[in-house]
């Protein structure tokens, strides 16, 4: 059996529908949630505007695995969906942050960011990073725009019809940056003036557009779960985004599970880490198929939850 066809068992399930069409889940089972590889078929893909390869956590790191953390295989993972991305001709990927793991030593984890960041730059097409606070657990931002090429740890870039907004919660709540380990990571938030380039960014472009940021905007930061992974501004930043009526979705990571709710007209999905699990199966990546009316549909691979989401009037 090919490569290529073992993936195909593997991802293939059922679909089910839940409320008003707006949300189509693969179908569960005791293994996961799997992908519907009969999207392929129907053509929709032939009629997207824009492919989107999404992966996050991948938590890279030469150590031995910790609880249900195993470190070195998320370099296996990343290299599957990398070869996967190319294989469907992806145009753009987005890695939704905690890149790598941390270490002790800055060389050390410079040299874990050189390992990863080699199998990610065999991807064809352009690729892109969020900032996780394990990004910069050891590292300085700098260093680690650095080593990437990410152009700001904030910034936007459109690409085909739909225009992206990378955004860094990396920040204390008193504003300070994060850097080099000077932070709690269950303290995080989102600069002043970075919420001000957004309302400016929002206002400049005339596309739909795609958020992207490690920590939860869709959490209210005063909630049990949102004091650990929402940003303390996350109400604000969702109001931007809402009043723009420009934003389709955000894609977050952080929380390492899947989860999705809809929030004022704007889909908010939270995706499967890489790291999570023993074994290639025990991961999570997505295929985002972009549609000119607006309307996406994410094929999840592995244990990533796969949707289908309209977009609301």
């Amino acid at each position: 059996m090919t490569h290529h066809a073992e993936l195909d068992d593997l991802l293939a399930s059922r679909r089910s529908f839940l409320k008003q069409g707006t949300l189509l889940l693969a179908g569960l089972s005791a293994g996961g949630v799997r992908a519907s590889e009969a999207w392929a078929a129907e053509g929709s893909a032939a009629s997207a505007k824009l492919r989107l390869g999404v992966m996050t956590d991948i938590h890279y790191a030469d150590r031995d695995p910790a609880g249900s953390r195993y470190y070195r295989e998320s370099l296996g993972k990343l290299r599957e969906a990398v070869t996967r991305f190319n294989a469907e001709k992806v145009d753009v990927t987005i890695e939704l942050g905690d890149f790598i793991d941390a270490a002790k030593e800055v060389e050390t984890e410079l040299g874990y960011l050189r390992t990863i960041e080699a199998e990610y730059a065999k991807f064809q097409g352009q690729r892109h990073y969020v900032l996780g606070n394990h990004c910069v657990q050891t590292l300085t931002k700098a260093q680690f725009l650095e080593h990437t090429k990410m152009p700001a740890a904030h910034y936007s870039f459109d690409q085909g019809n739909f225009h992206f907004i990378i955004l860094d919660a990396c920040y204390r709540a008193d504003g300070v940056s994060y850097n080099a380990g000077n932070f709690d990571w269950t303290d995080t938030f989102i600069a002043e003036e970075e919420v001000d380039w957004l309302k400016a960014d929002l206002q400049q472009t005339q596309k739909p557009t795609i958020v992207a940021v490690h920590q939860r905007l869709d959490l209210d930061p005063q909630s049990k779960s949102g004091a650990h992974y929402a940003p303390k501004n996350a109400p604000e930043v969702r109001r931007i985004l809402a009043d723009s009526q420009k934003v389709l979705a955000v894609l977050m990571g952080h929380s390492h599970r899947n989860h999705y709710q809809q929030i004022d007209n704007i889909h908010y999905c939270v995706f499967r880490a890489c790291v999570e699990g023993e074994g290639e199966a025990n991961s999570g990546y997505a295929i985002a198929d972009l549609f000119a009316d607006g309307s996406i549909r994410l094929k999840g691979c592995r244990d990533q939850a796969s949707y289908e989401w309209n977009r609301q009037a």
